[in-house]
């Protein structure tokens, strides 16, 4: 097993228990306790755990939400997937909307130059990547930005966004589950997801693995408000199952 594939093992223990011990872990993945303290001291430095006496905590249990820049490099190559993916439920032509996130930023990079869109969007990321792509029509929503994810948020955001309708809202989230829908660290982040899901005729999530199963402080939208999940394949089956069965198509890319 390569370190990455360990850490993203560790990662989804300790968000699914709540505290992950290196004892244990040492154990399950048949390692030394010293990889496992040098796995937990990379899932530090990159802000998704604190390390505590004899394991790790997973930063949502601290009330930490981690920064772009330490959430990019993680899960690289899902998602790139999830967003390759993703240009399936584009529209021939006419308007979408892209959040704020990681994987919305890739699928900004990948959208067509064959067809002619008109693109929203509140995440200066997303927008940076569009500003002078040719057949694109960029809209970028202002308000207060916040440091951590680079989007805009507040009240001019939420009425500027109330005077949209668009094809398809692409949404990123941290958390998605039946019992609680769409979850995000963050209030004013989450009144903004919600404007987008309000705006959209269709709204499709991206989200890897780690964030299905989950639920994080704000609530953002039911499930039932989801018409498609693009994921990967690392999703475990019975949970694709329930979410779907719920009403959301999932995509596993």
């Amino acid at each position: 097993m390569y370190a990455t594939e360990r850490q993203q093992q560790i990662l989804a223990a300790a968000r699914r228990d709540g505290r992950v011990d290196v004892a244990s872990l040492a154990s399950t993945l048949d390692v030394t306790p010293e990889t496992v303290r040098r796995d937990l001291t990379v899932l530090e430095r990159h802000g998704l755990v604190r390390r505590v006496h004899g394991g790790a905590i997973p930063v949502e249990q601290l009330g930490f939400e981690p920064g772009l820049a330490q959430r990019e490099g993680l899960l690289s190559g899902e998602k790139d997937r999830i967003a390759k993916a993703a240009l399936d439920e584009l529209p021939e032509g006419g308007a979408i909307v892209l959040d704020a996130g990681t994987t919305t930023v890739r699928l900004a990079e990948l959208l067509p130059t064959d067809r002619e869109l008109t693109v929203v969007t509140h995440a200066l990321p997303v927008a940076t990547v569009l500003a002078t792509r040719p057949g694109i029509t960029l809209h970028l929503v202002g308000g207060t930005v916040r440091g951590r994810t680079l989007a805009a948020v507040g009240t001019w955001a939420l009425r500027e966004l109330a005077d949209i309708h668009v094809d398809v809202a692409f949404l990123g989230t941290n958390g998605l589950s039946v019992e609680h829908g769409l979850t995000t660290p963050d209030l004013a982040e989450a009144a903004v997801k919600r404007a987008l899901v309000a705006a959209a005729r269709r709204t499709v999530v991206l989200a890897d693995h780690t964030k299905l199963g989950r639920a994080d402080f704000a609530h953002v939208a039911a499930l039932e408000d989801v018409d498609t999940l693009v994921t990967d394949t690392g999703v475990q089956p019975e949970l694709a199952d329930e979410i779907e069965a719920a009403g959301t198509r999932v995509v596993r890319a």
